[in-house]
């Protein structure tokens, strides 16, 4: 059996069922299509089949293009279709327009391409737990094959909105609700019951109209008009520095407006010009990077099988502590929480508590599963019932003598099996860990606040790390949804070392006269999810300067800040000022302490720093934490430098169109790069001296994400 074809099998009831065949999920791809389009071809051709119904391969109907595909048709490396033929010749004109009825059962994943194929046969059944959607949002693209067009008839236009600028998945009850779907029913009854619904069609006792004639959902055009004109807004205001969500909301209108045809042109010519977009190549290497990361040579190409992690420990309650035992209850690992008093302990509890009962608010946690979470949860004083616990991850606060002991005795009641882990940000683990006999089994599990919701794990190893931990720790994150990052053991890490830089040159600029809320707002436009001001009143001001004293900049307005009790958001007072919602704004006083630090340091206003453009101040920014990055690269902490820009994505809000940190730095250029560093640090000091691997690479042109071969760099 060819592993990317399809098949066809004709029943003596007259039905022909064509299976999609290319394990696992069944994508798509030039091959399959042109395989598909023969196999319906000789259905339609045959006097013996009546209906057709078009199935997938082992439980999947198809989950779309590979996007392997993107990468091919953007490189030239394949023969390309001509323009519309897949779209309109092969769907529309030979599925769609056929004369004899098409069903298409669904079970798995009907995703992209997949459903696209679907809405064009002339009826679908689902099973209840099918998920069906257009997810080509994430890709910087919109649908190829008429998804724009049928979706709208399907499910009426303000639901197909929301489908396709979310990029929602639907399951099949739900699809059923929305018109997607015709019927539901079990996987063991989804082939007959197509069968039986393609003979039904074809002997018209059910409907048989193509769903691109399909009007009933859609609105007259002048409605219609006013919600696009509404959805259009929406989209700038969300997405300001992006084109294709506002691509999908054109593509619908043509449809509505000169009739599905035209939506059809409109919409594949559309396709090929957002398949070359800048926004759509670093979309899709953020796609393959962040599958990248669980890739660690030396590590996971050995052949180790992870160890079952049955039950896990927590010690420290605090907000991280809560957090991360929040995000292994929703995966069901049941957990321990050990604090030092009652009164802790309670407290805890209660923010895990709370945690959970605002997923139930948010309809995004079943009653019963919120049950089910609190049953596997557990509260102790001490560590006795740590002795058959797989794993515990201390997140204490940052006390170095305190996580010292609490090593010290977790080797003393726990297995040997069981993996040590810490939630640190900043300390050492070989100091962590250098009072016991355990630093094999001794590991980094760096969460993100909130540690339930923030998507990237660091995992951090010591050079006595075993794989085996690693490979452990690499199967919990998946299970508990968390993208992981393997790196080594440094100060600050990959995502914390590589941002410190953010806040340092944001003050450099501002006690050289760049105004505070200017500089945050350029960031916002720039796409990250709030400025190094805002953040630093996030995260806590005494935390924000917690980092490498050789390369920090020496700010006077922080000690101002700290010594009047303006702390941030804790304390409702910093950069901005708070209510109790927590909403910020500017605060006029601000003003007085950035004179008052001028004063101490007897920096002098530069004129030229008070009237930096968005562009300027993005690049002063975020040029000194692409240089921090270089020094990671430099010194092997991470793998490769698409782990960095997962780390800068998933960590800290880097736009991910922009592709991460190293690709951003990438399509600007090192040579551009370097020479900015070194006019600013002539002007500024030492602290924008590009390090040696940047200046390597800008002499020599090579990008920036080429690195040294990993396999032949040392644990």
């Amino acid at each position: 059996m060819n592993s990317k074809s399809s098949t066809i099998e004709v029943g003596a009831d007259g039905v022909a069922v064509i299976t999609i065949i290319n394990p696992p999920v069944n994508s798509l791809s030039l091959d399959v299509l042109y395989s598909l389009e023969k196999k319906l071809e000789e259905g339609l051709r045959r006097d013996d089949v009546k209906a057709i119904v078009v199935i997938g391969y082992q439980g999947n109907f198809s989950s779309g293009f590979h996007i392997s595909s993107f990468d091919d048709l953007q490189q030239g490396k394949v023969a390309q279709p001509k323009p519309g033929y897949v779209s309109v010749d092969i769907l529309t004109d030979t599925v769609e327009a056929a004369r004899k009825p098409l069903v298409a059962a669904i079970d798995g994943y009907a995703l992209g391409g997949g459903l696209e194929i679907a809405m064009c046969c002339h009826a679908r059944i689902s099973t209840p737990n099918a998920q069906l959607g257009l997810p080509e949002l994430h890709l910087g693209i919109i649908p190829g094959f008429g998804g724009t067009q049928r979706l709208p008839r399907l499910v009426g236009l303000a639901k197909s909105l929301e489908m396709l600028l979310t990029a929602k998945l639907v399951k099949g009850e739900e699809a059923l609700d929305l018109g997607l779907v015709d019927a539901i029913v079990s996987s063991h009854q989804l082939l007959d019951t197509a069968r039986k619904w393609a003979l039904d069609i074809w002997e018209r006792k059910r409907p048989w109209i193509p769903t691109l004639h399909r009007n009933d959902k859609i609105e007259s055009i002048g409605e219609a008009k006013e919600m696009l004109k509404f959805a259009r807004a929406q989209a700038i205001k969300q997405a300001p520095n992006i084109y294709h969500p506002l691509a999908y909301i054109d593509v619908i209108e043509e449809g509505v407006v000169s009739g599905p045809r035209a939506g059809l042109i409109k919409e594949y010519e559309t396709f090929e010009v957002l398949l070359r977009s800048d926004t759509c190549k670093a979309l899709v290497h953020i796609f393959f990077a962040q599958r990248g990361t669980t890739k660690v040579p030396g590590v996971t190409d050995m052949g180790l099988v992870p160890r079952q992690v049955k039950k896990v420990a927590i010690v420290g309650g605090g907000l991280m502590g809560s957090g991360i035992a929040t995000a292994l209850l929703l995966s069901n690992y049941p957990v321990i929480l050990k604090e030092v008093n009652d009164k802790f302990l309670e407290a805890g509890i209660d923010r895990v508590k709370a945690n959970l009962q605002r997923r139930v608010n948010k309809g995004k946690l079943s009653e019963d599963k919120f049950e089910k979470a609190l049953s596997l949860f557990k509260g102790t004083l001490d560590y006795e019932s740590f002795r058959d616990v797989d794993m515990v991850i201390e997140a204490v606060t940052e006390d170095v003598p305190l996580k010292q002991q609490i090593f010290i005795d977790l080797e003393k009641f726990c297995s040997q099996h069981c993996i040590l882990a810490s939630n640190t940000s900043t300390i050492d683990l070989n100091l962590i860990g250098e009072k016991t006999k355990s630093q094999d089994r001794i590991i980094g599990a760096h969460f993100f606040s909130p540690a339930h919701v923030m998507p990237l794990m660091e995992i951090v190893r010591t050079q006595q790390t075993s794989p085996q931990v690693i490979v452990d720790l690499l199967d919990v994150g998946k299970k508990i949804k968390k993208t992981p990052v393997v790196v080594r053991n440094c100060t600050g890490f990959a995502v914390n070392r590589m941002f410190f830089p953010y806040t340092q040159a944001a003050l450099l600029l501002v006690e050289h006269g760049t105004d505070i809320y200017c500089i945050d707002r350029a960031f916002t436009k720039f796409g990250m999810p709030m400025g190094p001001f805002r953040l630093c009143d996030l995260i806590g001001i005494s935390v924000a300067m917690e980092s490498m004293p050789d390369r920090t900049y020496k700010s006077m307005l922080i000690p101002l800040l700290q010594g009047n009790k303006r702390l941030g958001e804790t304390t409702q007072r910093g950069f901005y000022i708070y209510d109790k919602r927590r909403k910020a704004k500017p605060d006029p006083e601000i003003k007085k302490y950035i004179e008052k630090a001028r004063e101490n340091s007897g920096v002098n206003i530069d004129p030229k720093l008070e009237k930096l453009s968005d562009k300027d101040i993005v690049e002063m920014i975020l040029f000194p934490v692409v240089n921090e990055a270089c020094r990671l690269l430099a010194k092997g902490i991470v793998v490769k430098a698409s782990d960095l820009d997962i780390a800068s994505v998933m960590g800290t809000g880097f736009p991910p169109y922009r592709g991460g940190i190293i690709y951003w730095a990438d399509t600007l250029g090192s040579k551009y790069i370097c020479s900015r560093l070194d006019d600013w640090a002539r002007m500024y000091g030492n602290f924008f001296n590009p390090c040696a691997y940047l200046a390597d690479k800008a002499a020599s042109g090579v990008p920036l994400s080429v690195t040294m071969d990993p396999t032949k760099s040392r644990l």
